[in-house]
C-alpha cells in the first residue's frame, strides 16, 4: 500500500510540474503532442528573472562578458548622473560596447519603444534596478555619430537619453566601471552598441531576426515572424495537453510558424519557444505552448487583418496572451 501510495505521489508532482511548463494558467482543452525545446541558447545573467515584470535582477552577480577595466567610480552618482562624453569600448565576446565617461556600461530594454517616438517602459521598481540616463550634458566621441543622441519624456516627466532612439540606462547589478552583467538579463536587456542596437552576436544578427515584437497602434506589442508579418494562435489549439486543431482545409488560410533559432529572437522570452510535432511530420513554432501560425490574408508587415476571425484567431501578445483580450477572457 505504502509502495502505491509513493507512486502516485511521483507521478502527481511530475504532472504539475509537466502543466506549469506549458501555461497552465489558461483554459485548456484535452489532446497529445510531441513538444521539444527550440534549439539555440540564451545567455541570462544569474539570478536574472524574466516573468512578467520584464526587468530581470538587481543582484550583483550575473554575466559578466567584459573585464574589470575602468574607473572604480561607484556609488549613487555613477549610476544616476548625465553620462556625459559617450565612448566606444571594446569587451570580449560583445564587440563594441558603449560606456559613460566613467567608464560604466550603458544599456537598452527590448521592451521599450524607438524610432520617431521613443518611449521608456521601465518606471518605478524597474527604474530603480535599470536607473535611466538623463538626457542632459551628453556628448559623443570617436565611433558614435552626434546624430545618434536623442531624448525622450519619461512618464514622471523628467528627460531620458536616447541612443539611436533607444533609451538609455545603467543596470545597479554592476559594481564597478567596466562590468557588463546587465547583458542579457531576462533576455531583454542588452550592452548597447554605438549605432543602439543590442550589442554582441545579437547586434550582428538583429537585421536577421526570426521573431520579434512590434508595436501595433489597436494592439499593443504583438509578435511578428522574421518578415514583419503577424503571428497568430487559435481558440480551437490546446496548449497542455498540446495539441492543434487547425488541418485539411484550415491549413490553406493559417500557414504554421516553423521553429526558429533563440538566439534570433528579440522582445520574447526564448525559454518559452518549443517545437511541435504536427500530426504529418513536419515541425511548428509554439510559444507558452501556444502554436503560431501566420494569415495568408495578411499581405504586408503590419496587416492585422486574422485577428478576431471567427472569433477564434487573434494576435500574439509578447507574454503569448490573445491581443485585444481582456486578461480574464
Amino acid at each position: 500500500m505504502k509502495k502505491r501510495q509513493i507512486a502516485f505521489a511521483g507521478a502527481s508532482v511530475a504532472m504539475v510540474l509537466m502543466t506549469a511548463a506549458c501555461g497552465a494558467s489558461e483554459k485548456q482543452s484535452t489532446g497529445s503532442a510531441n513538444v521539444q525545446p527550440i534549439g539555440g541558447t540564451q545567455t541570462v545573467g544569474v539570478g536574472a528573472t524574466s516573468g512578467a515584470s520584464g526587468y530581470g535582477s538587481s543582484a550583483g552577480t550575473g554575466n559578466e562578458a567584459g573585464g574589470d577595466s575602468g574607473d572604480a567610480t561607484s556609488g549613487k552618482d555613477a549610476l544616476t548622473g548625465p553620462a556625459k562624453q559617450l565612448s566606444v569600448r571594446d569587451v570580449p565576446k560583445l564587440g563594441s560596447i558603449v560606456t559613460d565617461s566613467k567608464g560604466w556600461t550603458l544599456y537598452r530594454f527590448d521592451e521599450d519603444t524607438s524610432g520617431a517616438s521613443p518611449k521608456s517602459n521601465c518606471n518605478d521598481a524597474c527604474a530603480t534596478k535599470w536607473p535611466p540616463v538623463p538626457a542632459s550634458d551628453a556628448t559623443v566621441s570617436t565611433g558614435i555619430a552626434e546624430k545618434e543622441l536623442g531624448s525622450v519624456t519619461r512618464a514622471d516627466g523628467t528627460k531620458q537619453l536616447t541612443l539611436g532612439g533607444w533609451p538609455v540606462y545603467r543596470f545597479a547589478g554592476d559594481t564597478k566601471a567596466g562590468d557588463t552583467k546587465g547583458h542579457g538579463v531576462g533576455g531583454t536587456w542588452n550592452a548597447l552598441a554605438p549605432d543602439g542596437k543590442p550589442a554582441g552576436k545579437k547586434a550582428a544578427q538583429d537585421d536577421s531576426l526570426q521573431l520579434s515584437v512590434t508595436s501595433n497602434a489597436k494592439l499593443g506589442k504583438i509578435v511578428v515572424d522574421g518578415q514583419g508579418m503577424t503571428v497568430y494562435r487559435f481558440d480551437k489549439d490546446s496548449a497542455w495537453p498540446m495539441k492543434t486543431g487547425c488541418l485539411n482545409a484550415c491549413l490553406e488560410t493559417w500557414k504554421p510558424v516553423k521553429p526558429v533559432d533563440t538566439s534570433k529572437v528579440a522582445g520574447v522570452d526564448p525559454k518559452k519557444l518549443t517545437t511541435f510535432t504536427r500530426p504529418d511530420g513536419s515541425k511548428q513554432l509554439a510559444f507558452d505552448c501556444w502554436l503560431l501560425y501566420t494569415f495568408t490574408g495578411d499581405t504586408k508587415p503590419g496587416d492585422t487583418n486574422g485577428q478576431g476571425k471567427q472569433g477564434l484567431w487573434f494576435a500574439v501578445t509578447d507574454k503569448a496572451k490573445k491581443a485585444g483580450v481582456a486578461a480574464s477572457e
